[in-house]
């Protein structure tokens, strides 16, 4: 993702935005995010007049962005999700109550 985002920013002069003009544009998204979700599953219906938004394009909007801030950041979004995926299973190895296996396939039967 991060190489098809440099791909795509190194085609334009003025490149990556700065790392605070990228957390705002997160920002942004997050609360572009924030409408579909609350029209979705909130209390506050769409108005008749709005465009149909995408829970999903709205995600991707956002990972775009965190690709240019890692990019711009010289980070490498793979190896830091290793590093938190570690620190989940470890740190919180015991703190939720696990599916047993017959669970596992039933909840899957269901979805």
């Amino acid at each position: 993702m991060q190489q098809r985002i440099d791909a795509y920013i190194s085609q334009f002069r003025e490149g990556y935005f700065s790392p605070m003009t990228l957390v705002v544009r997160l920002a942004e998204e997050l609360g572009e995010l924030a409408r579909e979700v609350n029209h979705a599953y909130g209390e506050k219906p769409k108005k008749p007049d709005e465009p149909e938004g995408s829970i999903a394009l709205e995600l991707a909007d956002m990972l775009f962005v965190i690709g240019c801030l890692a990019n711009r950041l010289e980070i490498d979004l793979d190896e830091a999700f290793r590093s938190v995926m570690h620190k989940f299973e470890t740190r919180d190895h015991d703190r939720w109550t696990r599916i047993k296996p017959a669970e596992t396939s039933r909840s899957r039967a269901d979805q």
